[in-house]
């Protein structure tokens, strides 16, 4: 096809000397649009030897990067989408050090160096951390393009002083520059480029200039055949098409797109046609729509024109669909994959046939318990998803959760979904404490704290005492309490106060999820859901109803056994 992106590749990797292979490597060339919108993506990762988990880290990182990029808005730039992707991924290791054994020596934990490129166009954009290197052949002169973050505290001896995952926050290199037909790029791994020559990299370039692979697998051997006792990888990137000047112009820069019109019934759009309003309000409007091309029903979620000089929320809004393609839980809202080029700033995801859960309870004013626990672990299998991706999901809330005509459960709007990583970033969704609705709000967020999974669970705890009760745990006096000692002062009202058909373990297990300490909280949602369905004694001793409520006649006859030895005592001690 003319005037578009087109690369050749050559890939060669192995393990050496060296028991396992803990370098990984990949390339991504998507599809249109994709391609045009996105471009295509190199990375290459390189364990450290000192960690028996770094191979771990190396896959996880290439993986993650080549994946996710692609879940990010088409309105991103390069630089950010992959920035976002790459601080996501970096606390996500980084956090599985904090929880292993490696916690305190962080050369053996999930740790792993990156040098990856995005090819956008005419623009090469790269990013890197760590030795890796990348270097660019052209005209029979090869350049690096990267600098290696090490440390040499003496001529035989060096550590690594950045890298994926070695600490919470990550810094790393950013650079583009223009390419051209012709242009070859190196991707090489230490054990590669510390034992082989530039001269002899050049020439096996030029003599399998048709076969790059027999090209990296060359140069791999002869770092081999030199004594490397590394881990030994090399890629080979060659651009062999380029869209041209006018095809470039047609695509540059979504960031700019508008934001859409308030759209109406049979009006096209994009593609779509409008069937009805679904939801609208100050913020976004949401419609049932028709995909023309692939004549199935969708929604659209168009931002609120009144909010379009506004960048934080714009950030939250474009946010949102990034977050939807990371995730994948049957029970959490699917987006659509985007097979066209759009003209407008809009999300596209399925349409769940059904009904919010606050209308299912507007219906089911008095579930049946097995109901309610069955809807509560659906829930929890999608909060499951976000929370395995570092997202902490904040506005749980019956608003937020569909029930379609089969059943099933699905978690749906993700505005006020925190990524874990993304604090340092300076854009101002990041700078922003984004709060859900206050009745299900976990108390900590009005203290200022930074939220937890228990957060999420605090909310989902609040779903399944309504749902039970019609209520809330503490009325609206939780919204309202906005210091540690209000919050203390926090009285929840039992369940079995007003139904007594409901266990005590139950009430307690309820009790403890929704506690406005969160350090006395279920820690694990698994921990929360298995005491909803297994008696807990600890609940049942402490809820245990007294004894005349349990047995009246054996209380009376207590008293009166007790009432009788207290006056046979009395009379034996009259004169």
């Amino acid at each position: 096809m003319p005037d578009q992106l087109r690369i050749s590749v050559g890939q060669y990797s192995d393990k050496g000397r060296k028991d396992i292979n803990q370098d990984f490597h990949g390339v991504y060339i998507p599809e249109e649009p994709l391609l045009t919108s996105k471009g295509i993506v190199i990375a290459l990762a390189d364990g450290i030897s000192s960690s028996a988990v770094s191979q771990i880290a190396s896959e996880a990182t290439v993986t993650g990067f080549l994946e996710d990029y692609y879940c990010t808005s088409d309105a991103w730039s390069v630089k950010k989408s992959a920035q976002r992707v790459l601080v996501a991924t970096n606390s996500w290791l980084f956090s599985q050090t904090q929880h292993s054994q490696y916690r305190y020596d962080k050369d053996r934990g999930y740790v792993c160096t990156l040098s990856a490129m995005v090819i956008k166009s005419t623009t090469a954009h790269i990013f890197h951390l760590g030795d890796t290197r990348i270097y660019q052949l052209s005209e029979n002169n090869l350049e690096q393009l990267t600098n290696d973050h090490r440390l040499w505290v003496s001529e035989n001896k060096s550590y690594l002083s950045r890298a994926m995952g070695i600490n919470s926050t990550l810094e790393i290199d950013y650079d583009n520059r223009q390419v051209v037909i012709g242009d070859v790029f190196l991707f090489l791994t230490d054990g590669v480029y510390e034992f082989v020559s530039n001269d002899f990299i050049i020439k096996t370039i030029g003599e399998f200039d048709d076969n790059l692979d027999k090209a990296a697998q060359t140069i791999v051997q002869e770092a081999y055949q030199q004594g490397s006792t590394d881990n030994l990888t090399a890629q080979i990137i060659r651009i062999d098409e380029q869209p041209s000047s006018d095809a470039n112009e047609t695509y540059q820069q979504l960031a700019e797109l508008p934001f859409p019109p308030i759209l109406e019934a049979r009006a096209n759009f994009d593609g779509y046609t409008i069937i009805r309003e679904l939801h609208g309000s100050s913020r976004s409007h949401v419609y049932l729509a028709m995909d023309n091309q692939a004549n199935t029903q969708v929604v659209l979620k168009t931002p609120s024109i009144d909010l379009q000089g506004n960048p934080a929320y714009l950030e939250r809004f474009l946010m949102e669909e990034w977050i939807a393609r990371r995730i994948n839980s049957a029970h959490v809202l699917k987006p659509c994959a985007q097979t066209r080029k759009r003209h407008f700033i809009y999300l596209v995801t399925e349409f769940i046939d059904g009904q919010t859960l606050t209308q299912w309870m507007i219906d089911h004013p008095k579930p049946d318990l097995e109901t309610v626990r069955g809807i509560i672990e659906q829930i929890a299998k999608g909060l499951r998803a976000f929370h395995r991706l570092e997202m902490l999901h904040q506005d749980i809330r019956p608003e937020n959760i569909m029930i379609d005509h089969t059943g099933t459960v699905k978690i749906i709007d993700f505005g006020s979904t925190r990524v874990a990583g993304l604090s340092e970033m300076t854009t101002p969704i990041e700078q922003e404490n984004i709060l859900g609705t206050a009745q299900y709000t976990a108390p900590e967020y009005f203290l200022g704290d930074s939220g937890t999974p228990g957060s999420d669970l605090f909310s989902l705890g609040v779903i399944a005492y309504q749902m039970l009760s019609g209520k809330l745990p503490y009325g609206a006096k939780a919204a309202r309490a906005t210091s540690k000692a209000a919050q203390m002062r926090l009285i929840y009202e039992s369940l079995t106060r007003n139904n007594r058909q409901i266990p005590t373990w139950i009430d307690g297990a309820l009790r403890k999820a929704v506690h406005p300490d969160p350090f006395k909280r279920y820690q694990e949602l698994s921990e929360f859901l298995f005491d909803m369905r297994h008696p807990n004694k600890e609940f049942i001793n402490a809820n245990r109803p007294p004894l005349l409520e349990r047995n009246p006649v054996i209380f009376w006859k207590g008293v009166s056994v007790i009432l009788l030895i207290i006056i046979v005592f009395l009379l034996s001690q009259s004169p």
